[in-house]
This record gives structure tokens, sequence and C-alpha cells, in this order.
């Protein structure tokens, strides 16, 4: 999320979500608060999680789009995320308005025709468990700019892991929201699929994997390099190409990808064969150890 992601209340919710609520969001010019409903069946979801067994070794680095800034900034190794194939096409940013109609941003990622994955700290406010009254996603957003402005999407329905109730670390291990879109916009931008496997086949320094997201300090056109990304912070993404999932605690992966707010929601994808899969969410940082590091939600707990 974006640093100055703030959460104002909004009347009517009040802290009623659970694991596998749905909030409807309406298209309207103005924010309306959602509405709610449980979803008892799971398979009206047209979520599918690939659970099929592979080795570490099958997992292969992606190849990043060729940027001669990679360099530039000193030990950050995003660059920006210039293309419009995929698997890069899938990555979108999620803006979201407040009750007092303030904008927030993340980002998500197609993973089927009409759906997005994020983290459900970007639709509900960890402290307060309110929700945001409107959410829409515009896909492949680069320098501020999409294919079409028709392409925007808005969010029907979202489920979510978590409401926080604990207002703990704990609550994050279920950091995960996935969006119903009015769109089916993968059909155009092409969507990654999830892939759910153990986490001793994920962890190690192997640089297999790679992180793209809108965060809110890149690209910052007033940097040597950055200056053609006029349209500012946020307006394209990074993508971190060849970092690595270092370790398991606590029913979470934390990982070394460069990212700072507003990348939330971000995808940490890798390639085996000629897929692309998604194999865990970048949900924020903890200290682990003394050693900060990236934290993300495994696949396995989205259900």
């Amino acid at each position: 999320m974006k640093r100055q992601f703030i959460f104002l209340g909004v009347s009517g919710f009040l802290g009623l979500m659970i694991s596998g609520i749905w909030a409807s969001v309406e298209a309207e010019s103005q924010p309306v608060p959602p509405k709610f409903s449980i979803i008892k069946n799971v398979a009206e979801f047209n979520l599918v999680i690939d659970k099929e067994p592979i080795s570490a070794s099958d997992v292969k680095a992606i190849d990043q789009p060729a940027d001669p800034r990679q360099k530039i900034i000193g030990g950050d190794d995003r660059i920006p995320m210039t293309s419009r194939k995929n698997p890069w096409s899938s990555v979108g940013k999620i803006e979201m308005l407040d009750a007092d109609g303030n904008g927030y941003s993340c980002t998500g990622t197609l993973i089927s025709e009409d759906e997005v994955l994020t983290n459900a700290h970007c639709i509900v406010n960890p402290e307060t468990r309110i929700a945001y009254q409107k959410i829409k996603f515009l896909p492949n957003l680069i320098n501020g700019i999409l294919r079409d402005q028709n392409d925007i999407a808005d969010a029907t329905h979202i489920a979510i892991g978590t409401n926080f109730p604990t207002g703990t670390l704990k609550d994050f291990v279920d950091d995960w929201a996935v969006l119903k879109l009015n769109k089916p916009l993968g059909k155009k931008y092409s969507y990654l699929k999830l892939k759910s496997i153990p986490s001793f086949d994920l962890v190690g320094d192997t640089e297999q994997f790679a992180l793209v997201g809108y965060s809110g300090d890149f690209p910052n056109p007033n940097k040597k390099g950055f200056e053609e990304f006029t349209a500012g912070e946020t307006m394209t993404a990074g993508v971190h190409s060849g970092c690595s999932i270092l370790r398991q605690k606590d029913n979470l992966l934390y990982h070394n990808c460069d990212t700072t707010k507003g990348a939330s929601g971000g995808a940490i994808i890798g390639q085996i064969g000629s897929d692309y899969y998604v194999f865990a969410l970048h949900s924020g940082s903890d200290k682990v150890n003394g050693l900060l590091l990236n934290r993300a939600v495994q696949i396995s707990r989205i259900r």
C-alpha cells in the first residue's frame, strides 16, 4: 500500500466480516457502503489452485524486461515494468476510496478471466476492521496509461481471508483477498495460475522468483534514469526479478524481493515449463530474529 494508507470510518460495517465473507461493491459515481453476504459453498467462486507436486529445480527464473536503468539506484533491484506481455500484463493497480472520497492503492494480479488476487488489508483496515466502499482494478498500468480506458473494472464481490480479529501478526497468515470483477479482463491481459506447494520446496536462496508491485516510492521521475516516467510514483509497477523466499516461520513466508508500500498484494511469481504461477502473496514487512524481511502469504491459505 501507499505510505499514507489510512483507513477512516465507514458506517454500516462494524467488523462483521469473517473468512469466506463476500462484499458487494456498488459501481456508482459516489462511493456507497458495501453489502455483505456469506458464501457457504466456496465452489461458487472460480478459484483453481494447482497442488501438483514439483521439485524446486523445476522452478526457473522469469526473464525480466531488459532495462539499462536496473543498476542506477544503489541496491534497489527494481526496474520499471513496461511490458504489455504475459506474465507482466496480468498485474495491475487497485484503487479504492474511503467514505470521504480519499484515494489509496495496492497491487493485484489477475488469476482468472474475472478475478484478482490481493491482500485483505487492502480491503479492510486491520485496526478498525472497516472496509473501503469502492474498489477498481486498472490492468497493466504503465506511466499512468492503460491499453484502453474502458478496461478499468469495478469489483462486484470480494472474498477475504481475515478481518484481523486479534490485532496481531497471526492475522496476517490469512492476509489475502480475491476480487470478482465486472469485466473478463483475463481474456485480454492473460492471468496467472495459483500454485500451492510445501514451503520447503519454496524456501532457499534460489533467486528464482519475481515480485511486481505499484510501490508508493517508484518510479521517481526526479531520479536519474526515470525522467520519462512523468506520471510519477505508483503509476508504473516496479519488478524485482531474481529474488528468493528465504524462510518460513509461524505459517508465514519471508522473502527478499525489493518492495515498499503500495506493492501490498503483489504476487510472487515463478515459471515452470512455459507456464507462470503465483507461488506466494506479498503482504508486508516484519523483523525475524532481528532481520527485517518482507512477509508473504502461502497459497495454501487461500481456501
